[in-house]
C-alpha cells in the first residue's frame, strides 16, 4: 500500500495559481493516484492536511498501518519544516518527494528543500505525472 500525502494549500488545486499548478483539483489528483495504483497493482490512500502535526502523525503511523512507501508533496513545509524532515527520517519506509511545479524555476526560497535529503528521491515540475512516477519508483523498489 502506498500513502500519498499532500501538504498545505494543495486542497486549493484548480483554484490557487492555475498558471502554476493547472486547473485540475485535488480530487482529480486523488482519483488519478488511485487509478495509477490499481494499474500498478497497489492500493493507494490519499490524504491532505494544512496542518503540519497531522502530516507528522500520518508519516509516523504509516508503517503500523501497513503502508510500504510514501509519496509526499509537502507544499511550503518543504522549505522550512525540520519537524517534517525528522518524521520522514525517523521511520523506515521509503519516501519520494513530489512537486507539481518546477520549484527550481520559481522564487529563490523554493530552491531549497529541507526534506529532500531524507527522501529516496525528488520529482519536480512534471505536474500530476510526478505522482505516478513516484509510485512507480516505490513499486519497483527504486523509491
Amino acid at each position: 500500500m502506498i500513502l500519498v500525502l499532500n501538504g498545505p494549500n494543495l486542497n486549493r488545486l484548480g483554484l490557487r495559481e492555475p498558471g502554476v499548478y493547472g486547473s485540475q483539483t485535488l480530487e482529480d489528483l486523488e482519483r488519478l493516484c488511485e487509478t495509477w495504483g490499481a494499474e500498478l497493482g497497489v492500493p493507494v490512500t490519499c490524504r491532505q492536511s494544512n496542518y503540519e502535526g497531522q502530516l507528522l502523525e500520518w508519516i509516523q503511523d504509516a508503517e503500523a498501518h501497513g503502508f510500504s512507501g510514501i509519496v509526499i508533496n509537502p507544499g511550503a513545509l518543504t522549505h522550512y519544516s525540520y519537524a517534517l524532515r525528522d518524521a520522514i527520517s525517523g521511520q523506515p519506509l521509503p519516501v519520494v518527494e513530489v512537486h507539481i511545479s518546477n520549484v527550481d524555476a520559481r522564487e529563490e526560497f523554493r530552491h531549497r528543500s529541507v526534506t529532500a535529503a531524507v527522501c529516496k528521491g525528488k520529482i519536480s515540475g512534471l505536474g500530476f505525472l510526478g505522482y505516478r512516477l513516484a509510485m512507480e519508483a516505490l513499486v519497483e523498489g527504486n523509491g
